[in-house]
């Protein structure tokens, strides 16, 4: 499956950005979706999954816990991530991947569950 991020972008702190992953050359339902994240000089971090199918399952880091949120749109074969009252330790180029729906449910937050992952988009927070 081939996945592309976009809707990165520049923000003052308290503002808002939501970012798109659309997906394409396999069955979208099939997979969990995730987005990680990598900070300047930062290991690349988890910060939301969401279950394949309906998605009625997700999960979050809990830096972003209540102000992201991860949902999915299969008609579109597309997931998104609606990030609220952005601060200035969410800079960071932002990746999504797709991966194993069972493995979601055991390990949600782990590198090695997806299997797949897109280019990156670039989310910058100004203070």
């Amino acid at each position: 499956v081939q996945l592309q991020a976009f809707g990165g972008g520049l923000v003052q702190a308290g503002g808002s950005l939501r970012l798109s992953c659309a997906a394409s050359g396999r069955t979208f339902t099939n997979y969990a979706m995730a987005w990680f994240r990598q900070g300047p000089g930062k290991e690349r971090e988890f910060v939301a999954a969401i279950s394949g199918w309906r998605g009625d399952s997700t999960y979050y880091a809990d830096s972003v816990k209540g102000r992201f949120t991860i949902s999915r749109d299969n008609a579109k074969n597309t997931v998104y991530l609606q990030m609220n009252s952005l601060k200035p330790e969410d800079t960071a180029v932002y990746f999504c991947a797709a991966g194993s729906s069972s493995r979601y449910f055991s390990f949600p937050d782990r590198r090695a569950t997806y299997d797949y992952w897109g280019q990156g988009t670039q989310v910058t927070v100004s203070s």
